[in-house]
């Protein structure tokens, strides 16, 4: 049972601590500034006139005691709370109902410093909120102008969706701020579009000009498909092949037909060209055993013992080896290496006699050997003459240098003798 309910069974019928209804039966409040006129009841006893002011007293008791607990749970914004205080207040303040409204307005006032601490917590809150919102919007700024610098056309545009989507989701700033930094991520957003057409287009002017290059080398090519000018129209292919590779990519839808065209045709000329080939290299296999058996006989002239025989019969041998003909593609280089190897195993025979004969190398040696003997028999004419005087020091120096002009004068008599 409640206190104003026990009062009310405690007093008189029309009287309770907190009202009271009047012989006229006008119904009383007491407030701290005294009594107030609420109403009257005329259809009933006082006690039941009492009773009807108290339940509307019970209903405000309930609202504010509502209103309590959502203010202490925090599911009400501050500027919400202090609007309903306020308005809850107001009502109690003014209510027709009768109970302790003046206690009753006093708990509404008590959550007034309850809202201040929630408002500065929000307010806290927010502007932590607000930091890394802030803080998140320039990282996001800074990877779009990243983006809008570069050149990564494949990955950058999706990126800058994804930059976009998550700006969306993070909570606005002050305006000028959020307003800074939203022209600087959507100019780079601007710069990045822009750039990515401009690339594109001119990627699509160049693959266009690709296209019409490559169409002119299918056709050459395929014009070339039938030619049995082996040499000259395979040398032409390779010059195709090169220019093919320059001209870069053209549209993808048309870039793989035409390497089919050009691929082909060259499929057919180098089949043909290689079926020619080995019917002639089966024709040609006859002249490889007789280029075989030259070999055997070229090789045994190595190592030279008799030049002019061995120079005798390369020359024969030669002679035969030209007239053998053509051998298969596949031992041209063997065969031709090895008949080479004994030509230049003669001919280096040949060089060495020649060097050791050469007549203008003669003459520079005799004259040498004049002009040492000259310088000998001069520095041994000084050499007796510091003798005689005694000069310890001149006939050393003097001695050394006869040694030395005495061992070229040997060494170039030893080559002399080997050019005789």
């Amino acid at each position: 049972m409640s206190a104003d309910k026990q009062s009310r069974d405690d007093s008189a019928p029309g009287e309770m601590p907190w009202g009271r209804v009047a012989e006229d039966g006008t119904v009383y409040v007491r407030t701290a500034d005294g009594e107030r006129s609420v109403g009257s009841y005329e259809a009933g006893t006082p006690a039941e006139a009492l009773e009807f002011f108290t339940k509307r007293f019970e209903e405000l008791e309930g609202k504010v005691h509502l209103l309590e607990q959502r203010v202490a749970s925090g599911r009400l914004a501050p500027e919400e709370a202090t609007s309903s205080i306020k308005s809850l207040r107001e009502q109690v303040v003014d209510a027709h109902a009768v109970g302790d409204l003046v206690s009753l307005a006093a708990r509404l006032d008590a959550l007034a410093p309850v809202v201040a601490v929630q408002r500065a917590a929000r307010k806290e809150e927010r502007a932590q909120k607000s930091a890394e919102s802030k803080a998140e919007k320039e990282k996001l700024v800074a990877e779009a102008e990243r983006l809008a610098e570069g050149t990564d056309w494949r990955n950058g545009a999706n990126r800058l969706r994804e930059l976009l989507a998550t700006w969306k989701e993070l909570p606005r700033l002050d305006r000028a701020t959020d307003d800074a930094l939203w022209r600087r991520f959507s100019t780079a957003r601007t710069t990045y579009t822009r750039h990515r057409k401009a690339h594109f287009a001119e990627e699509h002017e160049r693959r266009d000009g690709a296209r019409v290059i490559k169409e002119r080398l299918a056709t050459e090519a395929e014009s070339l498909s039938t030619s049995t000018e082996w040499g000259p129209t395979a040398g032409r292919y390779r010059d195709l092949m090169r220019e093919w590779k320059a001209a870069g990519p053209a549209p993808r839808e048309v870039d793989d037909q035409l390497w089919q065209r050009f691929r082909g045709a060259q499929d057919t000329f180098f089949g043909a060209r290689d079926a020619a080939n080995a019917a002639l290299d089966q024709e040609f296999a006859a002249n490889a055993e007789v280029k075989d058996q030259i070999l055997v006989e070229a090789e045994a002239l190595v190592p030279v013992t008799d030049l002019e025989a061995a120079k005798k019969a390369f020359r024969d041998l030669a002679d035969r080896w030209d007239a053998a003909g053509k051998v298969p593609r596949d031992r041209m280089k063997e065969l031709e290496g090895r008949m080479r190897k004994v030509e230049q195993a003669i001919r280096a025979v040949e060089d060495e006699q020649w060097s050791r004969s050469d007549p203008e190398k003669s003459a520079r040696a005799d004259d040498m050997i004049t002009k040492l003997e000259t310088g000998i028999a001069e520095t041994q004419a000084k050499l007796d003459k510091a003798t005689s005087a005694g000069d310890a020091k001149k006939v050393k120096d003097l001695e050394s240098e006869l040694a030395n002009k005495q061992a070229f004068l040997d060494m170039a008599k030893k080559a002399a003798a080997d050019f005789s």
